[in-house]
């Protein structure tokens, strides 16, 4: 049976964040975790599915919160603030990624020393952004994630695995983002992988996404292609 599980955690300054977990109790012996980070408008029922969707893949998965409680945005401009909050503060961003890891890893369900993390736009930034942070955790998959690195750099080796998954036609991330963010998982050491889809954009896995003027549109054969090659990604690491 899925069990869906609201979860109150805290950081150190006793900020109070609501994420979602989920899993199939079927089986007692405990289970990789994989979060799921959210898109630039904050935790939604978008994670929530996929965070069921692993669940029904054998994982626990974890629909994060990196706002705080209460705090999602109702339109594109409320957005653009909680997201540029964190886009401001890399290293605060990275904390809150590192708690969320500590949080699934001390869920009842989860096999503490087996965790991942896949993120979709914002998200995708926030994981790449767990990775570089030198997380020692198994690995994270970028959905048409935000690339850019923080300045400064945290400069240390990145010691999970990455994979991106990225749409050619993409304006908020340009093929010469590819290129750069290729070299920086290069120059500290990642084990990494880049799945690169023709005539698809932004949000490519998103299907509410219908701004196709903007970049930004639903493309149900890369959603499947991604889809399929996250699976083989964690089933390789978890096995």
């Amino acid at each position: 049976m899925i069990i869906k599980e609201k979860i109150i955690y805290q950081d150190a300054s006793e900020n109070e964040f609501e994420g979602v977990i989920v899993w199939d109790d079927s089986e007692n012996s405990t289970k990789p975790g994989i979060l799921v980070s959210h898109m630039w408008s904050g935790q939604s029922e978008f994670e929530v599915e996929k965070a069921t969707e692993l669940a029904k893949l054998g994982y626990v998965g974890f629909a994060v919160d990196n706002y705080g409680k209460g705090r999602r945005a109702n339109g594109p401009d409320e957005a653009q603030q909680l997201m540029d909050e964190l886009d401001n503060d890399r290293p605060l961003l990275q904390s809150r990624m590192l708690l969320a890891v500590d949080t699934l890893k001390n869920h009842r369900a989860v096999n503490k020393s087996k965790i991942g993390a896949i993120g979709f736009c914002f998200g995708g930034k926030c994981v790449l952004d767990l990775a570089r942070s030198g997380a020692k955790i198994g690995g994270v998959v970028s959905f048409h994630g935000l690339l850019d690195p923080p300045s400064p750099h945290p400069n240390k080796e990145i010691q999970s695995s990455v994979l991106v998954l990225h749409g050619w036609e993409d304006p908020m991330a340009l093929p010469e983002a590819l290129v750069k963010i290729s070299h920086e998982l290069n120059d500290y050491k990642a084990d990494w992988n880049i799945h690169i889809y023709g005539h698809t954009g932004h949000a490519f896995t998103n299907p509410k996404a219908k701004f196709p003027e903007k970049g930004l549109f639903f493309e149900p054969r890369s959603n499947k292609r991604a889809w399929d090659s996250m699976i083989y990604f964690f089933k390789a690491i978890f096995k």
